[in-house]
């Protein structure tokens, strides 16, 4: 019992700590750029709409903050978190660690949809709402080849994702080749390679809802997952409607990964590597997994997106730092995992 004291103890002393130092980034990061504002002057601009500070800083700093950094730096969280969410559900439901949030096709269908919008030269808007049209369509395609086939397994689902990825794919390597070289090309390269360059508060307004509505009912039931990772006879021998638990977890996932990826485009790694590490610090348990893996999913991805905007004057694409950070992390892991069989 003391031990069990002990553990929840320090557990929400390190999830304090966590939210801390990713507020404590937020702070540095909506204050580092080419017009440098310091952390305390941003503090202040932060809290002047609520409380009664005088004026110390120029007003370029207000308009930089408002207008710039802070549409960016909310979606860096909002993605962060959604995807290391959705990597952690995915990988509980479907007792796999190697699952990723793009296993059912999500992020090649985003792509499919947002793809077609350039092509057709869509809006920012209308791009975002293709890509999330094209992300639940994929979805709806892998959960519908189970039951024409009338085989309902895990494995199944699974192979139905590959199946409609490989698809997407292909059809986005068509638009690729169809689209003009000189402009949507390069548009749709930049999607897929992710960005935050783009967003505006328009996107927080609009994604942040269903983001934030998602990841609620998944840190509220995450002791569902756990059940549905014991396998079907033990969550049915606790009473749980596996199929029902099972559909909300996946479309709450699929939610979060679609909104996701039309604010951002493409991300890879964070779904994958970041619940992992959340494993490390705070073991498989999803009821303490899911928590962390959401603050620490936002940090890393504020980490990425504030490193992307400072390291060169050309704004690197977030997929490409987060390959280089992630893959290397990775296979640490996995040596690691394999010097504790051996």
């Amino acid at each position: 019992m003391n031990d069990h004291k002990i553990k929840k103890h320090s557990y929400g002393i390190l999830l304090t700590g966590m939210i801390a130092a990713m507020l404590a980034l937020t702070v540095i990061a909506t204050g580092v750029g080419r017009y440098y504002i310091s952390p305390l002057n941003v503090m202040k601009i932060l809290l002047s709409g609520i409380l009664d500070i005088p004026v110390s800083w120029e007003a370029q700093a207000e308009s930089v903050i408002f207008t710039l950094r802070l549409p960016r730096i909310l979606s860096a969280l909002l993605v962060g978190m959604a995807l290391s969410l959705s990597g952690a559900s995915y990988q509980g439901v479907f007792k796999n660690p190697l699952v990723a949030p793009d296993m059912l096709g999500v992020s090649a269908g985003a792509c499919v949809g947002a793809s077609t919008a350039i092509l057709f030269h869509a809006s920012q808007l209308g791009i975002q709402v293709a890509a999330f049209a094209g992300g639940i369509l994929a979805v709806a395609a892998a959960t519908t080849i189970p039951r024409v086939i009338r085989n309902n397994s895990m494995m199944t689902l699974v192979l139905a994702g590959v199946i409609v990825s490989g698809l997407m794919n292909s059809i986005l390597g068509l638009l690729k080749y169809l689209a003009d070289p000189d402009t949507q090309l390069a548009s749709i390269t930049h999607w897929q390679l992710g960005s935050l360059a783009a967003s505006v508060w328009r996107d927080i307004i609009y994604i942040g809802p269903p983001i934030i509505a998602a990841a609620f009912f998944l840190i509220m039931s995450r002791w569902r997952i756990n059940i549905l990772s014991l396998g079907e006879n033990e969550a049915k021998s606790l009473g749980t409607d596996i199929k029902k638990a099972r559909g909300l977890v996946i479309i709450c996932a699929t939610i979060l990964t679609a909104s996701a990826v039309c604010i951002s485009g493409t991300i890879g790694w964070i779904g994958l590597v970041i619940p992992h590490l959340g494993r490390m610090l705070v073991g498989p348990d999803n009821r303490k997994l899911i928590p962390v893996s959401a603050v620490l999913g936002a940090a890393f991805l504020l980490l990425i997106d504030t490193l992307a905007r400072v390291l060169t004057s050309a704004e690197l694409p977030l997929s490409i730092l987060t390959g280089i950070i992630g893959a290397p992390f990775y296979f640490y892991l996995l040596l690691k995992q394999r010097m504790k069989l051996s």
